[in-house]
């Protein structure tokens, strides 16, 4: 992990210099790599009227491609993170078992903790950014860290991108 204050300006000047969604996507897949630590990184969004939910960013197309949707499940995940608006933090497997039905690819990919950050913008939960690594990485203080660093970031990325 980098410095802080390096890693805000290096994604400013690559959200300045960004001309289309990947780069806009990349410069926040960049910033959160460098300060709070990840293997894997997606954006969902979500479309509630259609209750879908689509994958518009990953940095590993091969195991999570952003080609087609997935239903939205009415879940304890679906309450507390487009419900509240509250982060998700699972920092075991099995815990990520109980919410999400790709655990087992998730464990094959050496990740086994997940921080679901919401976007939130006109009032409403519009995407949630999607940060992995190996079980028991995110601790309270790397949990606190991606709420620092990584809220407003996301919301100008996807205020950006929409």
């Amino acid at each position: 992990m980098t410095d802080i204050t390096t890693a805000r300006r290096t994604f400013e000047q690559a959200l300045a210099e960004a001309t289309n969604e990947t780069q806009a996507y990349d410069a926040l897949c960049a910033l959160t790599k460098a300060t709070v630590g990840a293997k894997l990184f997606t954006v969902m969004t979500a479309d509630m009227d259609a209750m879908l939910a689509r994958r518009t960013y990953t940095d590993d197309a091969e195991n999570y491609p952003t080609t087609g949707t997935k239903p939205i499940e009415m879940n304890r995940w679906f309450e507390q993170v487009h419900g509240r608006h509250e982060t998700f933090v699972s920092n075991t497997l099995a815990d990520i078992d109980t919410v999400f039905p790709d655990a087992e690819l998730i464990g094959k990919l050496g990740c086994g903790s997940v921080i679901n950050l919401p976007v939130i913008l006109g009032g409403k939960m519009v995407a949630t950014v999607n940060i992995l690594h190996e079980e028991g990485y995110y601790t309270p203080e790397r949990v606190e860290l991606a709420h620092e660093v990584l809220r407003l970031p996301a919301m100008a990325v996807l205020a950006l991108t929409r």
